[in-house]
């Protein structure tokens, strides 16, 4: 199967939104820390001294040991003790505006379309479902297995012979995110992609 790397002017011919001349590092920067902040669970919590299974009893007397006085054996500075200023749960999700996400995925795209590494193909479809002709045709279309592949949908034996390969990914054009263009050698977009990308495109 035979690729062609997709050129400025092959892009703006099929109509997808290309920027040029425009600084758009803080909205991909905005987008990509929102999206890793949103996949966090913000569940990591501790025990303060208040809330360790620990009894309220002085460990020792006050007075006439040499040691310093305690109140329990919940304090932060014993073994067992309390923790201080430790994790509590939390929320890390960030909010990005509509527009703000479309400009970032139009620039990542546009970036990738000026740097020569988006690849446009006719279709992708593997029938024996097998990984080792997934591999091969990845390697043959993009000359590496670190590839992204963009189509408008894929067959069930497609994602059967990709789903085992733990540097390539499948993602339909309709679902493909910022983070995905830009964590990719290589892009491989198929001509029905092209279409829902060019609607996606448009700042």
């Amino acid at each position: 199967m035979s690729a062609n790397v997709l050129t400025i002017e092959a892009a703006k011919a099929a109509q997808l939104g290309i920027l040029e001349e425009q600084d758009t590092t803080q909205a991909v920067h905005d987008v990509i820390v929102a999206m890793r902040a949103n996949r966090r669970s913000g569940t990591a919590n501790t025990k303060t001294r208040g809330e360790v299974a620990e009894s309220g009893k002085k460990p020792f007397r006050q007075k006439g040991t040499g040691n310093a006085r305690q109140g329990g054996n919940a304090s932060p500075i014993n073994r067992g003790g309390g923790v201080v200023f430790g994790p509590r749960p939390r929320d890390y999700s960030k909010q990005v505006n509509r527009k703000t996400k479309r400009l970032a995925f139009a620039s990542a795209l546009s970036d990738r379309i000026s740097s020569g590494d988006v690849l446009a193909v006719d279709d992708l479809k593997i029938d024996d479902g097998k990984t080792k002709s997934f591999v091969s045709m990845i390697n043959e279309i993009a000359g590496t297995e670190k590839a992204l592949v963009v189509s408008s949908s894929f067959t069930d034996n497609t994602y059967l012979a990709a789903r085992n390969v733990a540097d390539s990914k499948l993602s339909t054009a309709a679902e493909v995110n910022t983070e995905e263009l830009l964590a990719y050698d290589k892009v491989v977009l198929t001509e029905s992609a092209m279409t829902i990308l060019s609607s996606r495109t448009a700042v």
